[in-house]
């Protein structure tokens, strides 16, 4: 397949052309046993949003710079769902599994200092990994459910945890480099083979897991939270004092818009537009007001379905 997946191709199809997408059918619930269905009718089968399964996938094979594409019509209970899915099968399954086989391929003898300090090493990732996944299950989660009834949790917005969230496949990288570099192998090559095999797939897994967090779940959330904000004005104020929701752009500042999302300074707009870096900034305070957007990516989204810039001219940063 060269084009995007879609609801209509067959699910079969799509799981041969993409064999990693099998670990994102389990954590959408959807089991094995497809028979020649295609992507809306498995989907459906199973009670899953298929725009929100063909946002993950596509992203996940054809990379996240095609994300703004699907964001406007992804389910933010359905990616909740699906991260919390992921969650339990690395917690649970995944990296128990890698621990298992470590200690079966290296000689964990207090002899062995190495090995040992191999072992220390992922039981301290491994805890950071818990405590990053609970975190979420805990506290972004239940923001997003509490925005879903209609509820902003005051001093919080997801950009917070956007601006705080660390790819957490970095320490693997290093620890199948000490392994590589500096654990001489005895008579457990094969085994040991095996367990970095695991490794290399783990970090991938992890990093496209953090990928779509990213590209899908924090924009659709600020979206949701966009929604949630314009309610709770129109509920709080008197009709006769009620404004339209979302004020409109201005010319100037819809060009400011698109400079700024193909990724210009405000210096450089302040030339291109012949004005100051002072009138720029006061364009873009009143845009971030009117739109109630504060971060560059949702300024991208916001261009991109308003049809200010193509895709190919948009900095992905």
């Amino acid at each position: 397949m060269s084009v995007n997946y879609r609801e209509t191709d067959k699910m079969c199809d799509v799981i041969c052309d993409e064999p990693s997408l099998l670990q994102m059918m389990s954590r959408f619930g959807i089991p094995l046993g497809v028979g020649d269905k295609t992507v809306g009718e498995v989907c459906g089968e199973h009670q899953v949003h298929a725009p929100t399964f063909l946002a993950v996938a596509n992203c996940m094979k054809f990379g996240a710079e095609i994300a703004p594409y699907y964001v406007e019509n992804v389910s933010v209970q359905a990616l909740v769902a699906y991260l919390g899915q992921a969650h339990n099968y690395f917690l649970n399954f995944q990296l128990p599994a890698i621990r298992r086989k470590l200690i079966e391929a290296i000689d964990c003898s207090q002899k062995n200092e190495v090995a040992y300090l191999i072992l220390k090493f992922y039981d301290e990732y491994m805890g950071d990994v818990r405590r990053h996944m609970e975190h979420e299950n805990h506290k972004i989660f239940t923001y997003v459910n509490s925005l879903q009834a209609g509820r902003r949790t005051c001093g919080f917005e997801i950009a917070q945890f956007a601006r705080s969230h660390v790819g957490i496949d970095k320490k693997l990288q290093e620890l199948k480099n000490i392994i590589i570099k500096y654990y001489a192998v005895a008579d457990t090559a094969d085994l040991l083979n095996n367990v970095l095999f695991d490794i290399f797939n783990c970090e991938t897994d992890l990093r496209l897991h953090c990928e779509v967090e990213d590209v899908l779940f924090v924009p659709a959330v600020q979206r949701l939270e966009q929604q949630v904000a314009v309610m709770s004005t129109e509920a709080e104020t008197p009709d006769a004092d009620r404004q339209a929701p979302q004020e409109a752009l201005s010319e100037r500042e819809r060009e400011i818009v698109g400079c700024v999302v193909r990724g210009m300074t405000n210096k450089e707009v302040a030339g291109k537009l012949f004005i100051s870096v002072n009138t720029v900034l006061t364009h873009r305070k009143n845009i971030s007001r009117k739109l109630n957007i504060h971060s560059v990516s949702g300024l991208t989204i916001y261009a991109i379905v308003n049809k200010l810039v193509n895709l190919d001219e948009v900095r992905m940063v």
